[in-house]
């Protein structure tokens, strides 16, 4: 039985993935109405399609990230609304420091956690209700942490995004241009061993079907597919991304520069958009 396509999910896809409105409609159609597989279909017929991210992406609100005293531990908290009206407006960028600070003062490890903690005896569960009445908007918690032998946190664009960077020792400088290169470029990984192998076999097949449908044998379909996934890894593996203040270099070549003994051992962002 095939799945109804409505106008809402072409939209979807449409808004997604650029693509124009009868070629999203016949991914889904082809696809049976799996968005995923959809968004696979769309690339394999040569469509510039941006590779799936993992950073939690909300509509409005206020991102946060700070780092405890001693730079071992990070946090982000994304206090999401439905309206800029309300992101914007001074009283709920000071309600959500005060549940930044709590975050930090009380070491929690999740959004659930950070539910129970008590600001001047109340939850803060009840004070997101409390709020949420008030303003008449839905209001959520959206909660990132990273710990390391040293943690940089960065805010961009009028806490519209925030970003974690775990380091095996002290970073200094560094530490905030990693951050803000993550912020730009939008990796998906530290480097290519990150990367889950389950998506370097979809980025292989998918390169593989864009090379047969431009009319190319199979045989060197596979040899350039190679070329493809590692220009994917290039691209979207942070050390190897070109460093944005000096694309001359890699981000790997940029810390060798600053210690040869300098690692990222993993980075958190979360985006409004």
């Amino acid at each position: 039985m095939s799945a109804t396509i409505t106008a809402a999910d072409i939209n979807k896809l449409r808004q997604s993935t650029g693509a124009g409105m009868l070629d999203c409609r016949k991914a889904l159609t082809e696809s049976n109405g799996d968005f995923e597989a959809a968004i696979d279909w769309l690339r394999k017929q040569g469509q510039k399609v941006a590779a799936k991210r993992s950073d939690r992406e909300a509509k409005e609100g206020v991102i946060l990230a700070k780092t405890t005293a001693d730079n071992k531990t990070g946090m982000i908290v994304c206090i999401s609304c439905e309206t800029d009206f309300v992101s914007k407006n001074a009283e709920f960028v000071a309600f959500s420091q005060s549940i930044m600070d709590a975050a930090i003062a009380h070491n929690v490890s999740s959004a659930e956690a950070l539910n129970e903690v008590e600001i001047n005896g109340t939850k803060v569960a009840e004070l997101i209700n409390d709020k949420l009445a008030a303003i008449g908007e839905k209001i959520a918690i959206k909660f990132e942490r990273v710990e390391a032998a040293y943690v940089a946190s960065y805010i961009h664009g009028a806490n519209r995004m925030g970003v974690l960077v775990g380091f095996n020792k002290e970073a200094g400088d560094a530490g905030k241009d990693v951050a803000m290169q993550i912020a730009a470029m939008n990796p998906l990984a530290v480097d290519e061993s990150s990367i889950a192998p389950e998506t370097i076999a979809r980025e292989r097949d998918i390169a593989i079907e864009q090379i047969k449908a431009e009319g190319k044998p199979a045989e060197m379909a596979e040899k350039i597919a190679v070329g493809k996934v590692n220009k994917f890894f290039k691209d979207n593996t942070l050390l190897a991304q070109a460093f944005v203040k000096d694309n001359s270099k890699s981000v790997a070549d940029y810390l060798k520069s600053i210690d040869a003994d300098l690692k990222v051992t993993e980075f958190k962002r979360v985006a409004l958009g």
